[in-house]
């Protein structure tokens, strides 16, 4: 069966969406075939007052905003029925995109973004005409799906909306009733009397239910049996909802209301954005019109959000992936602090890599600098001090139980329940999948690292050790003969411990291998069981159109339940036994590198440093030493690298032909700022340094090395 008017054309069969006075159908212009949306009106839409049948017409003429469904034409069909020609969004509704079941426990970050940076224009747009929306839910939020891909959600259904300034109050109600604002729901859905009168607030809680529904895949106020069953204690928890909670939960009959002031872990928003996020929330789920955030306020929190960059780091030593939500015109300065907040690791002991290498970054650059990153491709994260991580990145999702008896719709409302889990198990595999690659990276390009460092600082002692040999076979230098022994004798304490630490990274390296080579099943065993439960879920839908289903469907319906009760458990097996597991042995290893790392270039500088600067004579003060260094600690690669610097200035001298002077007052101060930093290993190549200075620099800094050895 058909319908149209003058230019449109539609099927009765193709329903878009059906409300109280009007439904709406997929149409198509009979010349050029363009397909619109038509909504058509009923015969209980005209028993109502003339000027409020008219006033949808009005509203979406004179709004013209991408984020508000265009209005096309108002036609006629031949039974005089009044016809909206809309704009057609072929990606349906926020709505329908939350009951998909890989949505079940919230949209993606960069999906939620889109909804509210959309949601946030097409509000803004309203006020500034001065309008009030009245009935913002995610069922009246459109999704239109652009050539590239990528969604732009639009406001419409304005039914309940009218002119209202932000002064001005309204006493009609309109909405539905889980995202109205409880001072209409007590009126509306309590059915108590009352003549309270509202003000555009009352569209910043609907909006404030919507953003908490689409970020978490679930409502924000739930009583035990759900809102429309128990309405009492629904209203009850909106209105005694303590200031900063977002939301509120009742898990049993008259059992208490669990709040919550931050969004679940469960949720796929990150946490630098859960933090920006919260404050709004709480802002405007204020059931007090007095207390609740007025529009500006919210327009500035929203869009000081939207307005900042994503810097996706992932931070190995604690296993953590992070998103830090910045400005680009910030300075690297602000970065670091950022970095820090989030992570707990202070700005001097922050070290960033990106693609394997070291990433250089100065203090006055700015964020817009910085490459461009993602949750597969962070900024890696090292610290210079020993962290473990202490907790799984993850909440390992609820499972409901099982419905023992048989009952279609029970059955069919478990396992909607059970895609939405396996989704989520699948995603959390994907996560520990991510992260355990990044892991391996990050740990192979630190090592790569340390091992050409450690061949540079080779180089180094062998060349010293060439230069020290020519120092003391020279006639010119008798008066300074044996602390030149010292030193030559010292020299291979070093070396040995460079190579001891080379064969430690060689055999962390081939442990390393092991991890990388040996691949991960389990996700792809999840997604063939995942499809298997789903077809059962499909075949439960059926049923529950049919209704009373014959002898053998029914028996087919209960063997199919047993099935998906061992898919279930064969799914929960996989990612406890397999990929958790998995993850965990490498995070184990991961905390044996880098106490490897830290105790080798500890021990090892701890001897040579020692051994070089006891004082003839005299014990060593060991513990005060041990102190010094375990205070000072840095990786092997930032004296490698100073030591090299170095030697590259000795063999530009030495270039040079001796050509040009030292300045004795430089050289003596780089010494005594080296003595007041205990940066000892420093010192000893400064030591070196100074015994390949021809003879005729060296006493204005005999009296520095002298203090050195007496230290």
């Amino acid at each position: 069966m058909t319908a149209s008017t003058v230019n449109y054309l539609w099927s009765m069969q193709d329903v878009l969406g059906q409300g109280a006075t009007a439904s709406v159908y997929k149409a198509r212009h009979k010349r050029t075939g363009e397909q619109v949306a038509v909504k058509v009106f009923n015969m209980v839409s005209y028993s109502r007052p003339q000027e409020v049948q008219m006033r949808e017409f009005e509203m979406l003429r004179r709004l013209n905003h991408s984020s508000i469904v265009r209005l096309y034409a108002v036609e006629e069909m031949s039974s005089k029925q009044k016809v909206l020609v809309m704009e057609y969004c072929s990606g349906g509704s926020l709505l329908s995109l939350l009951e998909e079941p890989e949505n079940a426990f919230g949209l993606p970050e960069t999906e939620f973004l889109i909804v509210l940076q959309c949601v946030v224009q097409g509000m803004n747009h309203l006020r500034e005409n001065g309008v009030v929306h009245r009935d913002i839910k995610p069922g009246n939020i459109m999704r239109q799906v652009g050539e590239d891909g990528k969604s732009v959600y639009k406001l419409t259904d304005f039914g309940a909306a009218r002119k209202l300034e932000d002064d001005e109050k309204f006493l009609s109600i309109y909405g539905t009733e889980e995202y109205l604002h409880p001072d209409m729901y007590e009126r509306a859905v309590l059915r108590k009397p009352q003549q309270k009168a509202y003000g555009v607030s009352v569209d910043l809680w609907s909006i404030g239910v919507t953003f908490y529904h689409a970020a978490t895949g679930s409502l924000p106020f739930t009583p035990f049996g759900g809102p429309r069953r128990n309405k009492p204690i629904m209203y009850k928890i909106t209105t005694e909802k303590p200031t900063g909670a977002i939301a509120g939960i009742q898990r049993s009959a008259d059992g208490p209301i669990e709040w919550s002031y931050h969004l679940p872990l469960s949720c796929q928003l990150s946490q630098g954005l859960k933090v920006q996020l919260v404050p709004v929330l709480a802002g405007i789920l204020e059931a007090d019109q007095e207390r609740c955030w007025a529009f500006d306020q919210f327009f500035t929190a929203t869009t000081d959000i939207l307005q900042r960059d994503t810097v996706h780091l992932f931070s190995l030593q604690q296993a953590m992936a992070h998103c830090i939500y910045i400005y680009h015109y910030n300075t690297y300065v602000l970065f670091f602090e950022e970095v820090a907040s989030q992570t707990g690791v202070a700005v001097q002991q922050q070290h960033l890599l990106y693609l394997g290498h070291e990433l250089p970054l100065e203090g006055n650059m700015k964020v817009v600098n910085l490459p461009r990153t993602s949750s597969s491709q962070p900024l890696l994260l090292l610290s210079h001090i020993h962290e473990t991580s202490s907790s799984l990145p993850f909440r390992e999702p609820e499972t409901p139980v099982i419905p023992s008896r048989f009952d279609i719709i029970a059955d069919y409302n478990f396992s909607k329940v059970i895609v939405g889990v396996v989704h989520q198990y699948l995603r959390i595999v994907h996560l520990l999948h991510t992260h355990r690659e990044l892991l391996l990276q990050g740990y192979y390009s630190h090592m790569m690292k340390l091992r050409k460092e450690c061949g540079e600082a080779m180089l180094s002692i062998r060349m010293v050790t060439i230069r020290l040999q020519a120092c003391l076979s020279s006639a010119n230098i008798r008066v300074f003969h044996c602390c030149l022994l010292q030193i030559r004798e010292h020299l291979p304490v070093y070396a040995s411990g460079i190579q001891e630490f080379q064969t430690r990274l060689d055999q962390l390296h081939i442990e390393q291998a092991g991890f990388s080579s040996s691949g991960c099943s389990c996700r792809q065993k999840m997604e063939v069981l995942l499809e298997k439960i789903t077809a059962i879920h499909q075949q439960y839908r059926k049923d529950r159109l049919t209704g009373k289903l014959p002898y053998n469907d029914e028996q087919i319906h209960k063997f199919e339940k047993i099935h998906l009760l061992s898919h279930i458990k064969r799914v929960k097996a996989l990612f406890r036994e397999d990929c958790v597991q998995k993850y965990k042995d490498v995070l184990a290893s991961t905390w044996t590198w880098n106490r490897s790392e830290q105790c080798l270039t500890c021990f090892y500088l701890n001897k040579a440093v020692l051994s070089l600067y006891k004082p003839p004579g005299k014990p060593a003060k060991g513990n005060f030493m041990n102190r010094k260094l375990r205070s000072l600690l840095l990786p092997v690669s930032s004296y490698c690298q100073h030591s090299y610097c170095l030697l590259c200035q000795i063999i530009n001298y030495q270039q040079l032909g001796g050509a040009g002077q030292w300045p004795s007052v430089s050289v003596g101060m780089c010494v005594k700022d080296l003595l007041i930093y205990n940066h000892l290993y420093d010192l000893k190549c400064y030591a070196a340094f100074i015994h390949t200075t021809p003879t005729q620099y060296l006493c204005p800094i005999s009296y520095h090395c002298n203090k050195m050895i007496q230290l």
